[in-house]
């Protein structure tokens, strides 16, 4: 009978927590922690999601963009990992951050360290040059980089970033050779590339589109299984000849290490309610992002696959693992 009576007591205090589980919400504002700086795809993310969760009312505090760029992710990395259990802080990653520990040594915190909360969106990329280059394919661009091993120039973010992983398996798969050139911010990178100093970068499809609209770029190809509806005259890397899997490029969030269940549960709830919106569904569409939304431990698998695939692309470009 006493023993009945304290599982009782235990059940009704259980069911008396679980409206406080539920009801927890932030009161202060809240950190988007990138790796980028402003104008990085990461920041440009960011900034877009916090005015839509603004503007739908899905969080009730204010959420600033905080730039933490510097070793390829690693900063930023560690800087949501030092914040514990801090609820008010949720990290914006890519695939850099799973690529960089993978290749460096010095990036201790890996993104198994972290609390996964949500994956966002799957991001294409394109090839492209400025609109009067002499190539106007990307067999061109290989024939002349064979031709003159060096001399052309890319450029590109970080040497684990999608970019140069593209360069390395693009090397290894036809023997040609040219120069990188790393830009720690998008806008330097593109830059770069309408000066004239660089001949051919990586870059989202959207800001492309901008650029090829106004006649200062041309995309050679699409970093995707299948054409994109923005580009449908533009082959994909093995509709052009080339037998290279396009690398991902995951976006997602994640929380510091022992980030409390029910702010996990708070923030998975409110990236499920944005990808609801109108304003979240024309973003996709804008930007031609793939909707690529999963949570929890179907996150981490994401993660796991990405990571897989990542360290099986950097061995087969001579690219040394050391995770």
């Amino acid at each position: 009978m006493v023993r009945a009576r304290m599982a009782a007591a235990a059940l009704a205090a259980l069911v008396l927590a679980l409206p406080a589980l539920a009801d927890w919400k932030p009161t202060k504002p809240v950190d988007f922690v990138v790796h980028t700086g402003p104008g990085g795809g990461n920041d440009v993310l960011a900034r877009a999601i916090a005015t839509m969760m603004e503007q739908e009312k899905l969080v009730p505090v204010r959420m600033n963009v905080l730039n933490k760029p510097g070793g390829s992710g690693a900063v930023a990395a560690s800087y949501v990992y030092g914040k514990k259990d801090d609820p008010y802080t949720v990290g914006f990653v890519t695939s850099v951050w799973i690529a960089t520990p993978l290749t460096a040594k010095e990036a201790r915190i890996t993104i198994r360290d972290l609390k996964p909360i949500a994956q966002l969106v799957l991001e294409p990329a394109v090839i492209v040059v400025r609109a009067d280059s002499p190539f106007k394919t990307l067999k061109e661009f290989i024939d002349a980089a064979k031709a003159k091993p060096g001399q052309l120039r890319q450029s590109g973010g970080s040497i684990t970033s999608r970019d140069n992983i593209v360069r390395q398996q693009l090397e290894h798969a036809t023997g040609a050779k040219w120069a990188y050139v790393s830009f720690p911010g998008g806008g330097e990178r593109l830059a770069a590339l309408l000066g004239g100093h660089v001949d051919m970068m990586v870059i989202e499809p959207e800001e492309a589109g901008e650029h090829v609209r106004a006649g200062k770029l041309r995309v050679l190809a699409q970093l995707t299984e299948k054409r994109l509806p923005h580009f449908p005259d533009v082959p994909t890397l093995k509709e052009a000849g080339f037998d290279v899997v396009p690398t991902p490029q995951i976006r997602g969030v994640v929380g510091p290490p022992q980030m409390p269940a029910d702010a996990v549960a708070y923030w998975t709830d409110r990236f499920a309610k944005l990808r609801q919106t109108a304003s979240w569904q024309k973003y996709l569409k804008d930007n031609q992002l793939e909707d690529g939304f999963v949570t929890g431990a179907q996150f981490g698998q994401a993660i796991e696959a990405t990571q897989k695939q990542l360290r099986e692309q950097f061995t087969e470009a001579g690219i040394k693992v050391v995770r």
